[in-house]
């Protein structure tokens, strides 16, 4: 019986011979200290914790570490735009990968993916991004192609707040398009602020903050319960603020 090859992704964590200087950022975040905890799901995994906390700080180094550009793209695109700063992280990890390698892969960045647009523009190479330039959608079309014509299934996707470009329905949609993908043999590892991209069923979520990782069930989320409590109470929460 052929063994199932995902997760692409099993683990990362640290090289048993990386120095860790806890005042020196990247390892000043706590939830970088606790790398070595992080484990992946099969389909989804979601990164989440407040500003700061490290999660697209770990998604990077992880993107970086599984051979994609710093600003995101295809394996195959590869480019540094003057002034972004990459974080050292992704030289300190090692990764435990399955032993099918994926056939597809993209890292999404939301700081950046207009750079992305202008490379595929300056490149001429529009054809898996529906034969149009990114930069005549909107942001939340130009997402929405990527998870339904640029993404082909059999891959390892690494997004970085991708309801950024996405209104509440839109995330809805795009819930609908992972699960397609999922189904077609791909693993996805999410940082977001979302509370709908959140709720996939069954995914992993691990939560980072100044005790560093913990896994949490969907309900325990500040994203769940903070939007759950403003949508019940929200005139009583806005009179609050208000008055503070």
């Amino acid at each position: 019986m052929a063994l199932r090859p995902r997760p692409y992704l099993q683990q990362v964590l640290f090289r048993p011979d990386t120095p860790v200087d806890p005042k020196t950022y990247p390892y000043s975040i706590p939830a970088v200290r606790d790398i070595e905890k992080l484990a992946f799901h099969p389909d989804v995994t979601f990164l989440v914790g407040e500003n700061g906390s490290g999660k697209s700080t770990v998604l990077e180094a992880i993107a970086l570490l599984m051979g994609f550009g710093p600003e995101g793209g295809t394996r195959n695109v590869n480019f540094a735009t003057t002034g972004f700063a990459v974080s050292p992280l992704h030289e300190s990890l090692r990764s435990v990968k399955s032993h099918v390698s994926p056939k597809d892969g993209y890292f999404l960045r939301a700081e950046s993916f207009y750079n992305i647009a202008t490379y595929m523009d300056e490149t001429g190479y529009l054809g898996g991004y529906g034969g149009k330039s990114l930069h005549h959608r909107s942001h939340g079309e130009a997402f929405m192609t990527l998870l339904t014509h640029k993404f082909r299934g059999r891959g390892l996707y690494l997004l970085d707040e991708p309801e950024a470009a996405l209104s509440p329905q839109r995330q809805l949609a795009a819930m609908v398009a992972i699960r397609d993908l999922v189904g077609r043999e791909s693993q996805f590892v999410i940082a977001t602020h979302s509370p709908i991209l959140l709720a996939y069923p069954g995914a992993k979520i691990w939560s980072f903050d100044d005790s560093g990782i913990s896994e949490i069930a969907y309900e325990e989320t500040d994203h769940f319960l903070i939007t759950r409590d403003f949508l019940n109470h929200h005139r009583q929460r806005i009179q609050r603020l208000f008055e503070a």
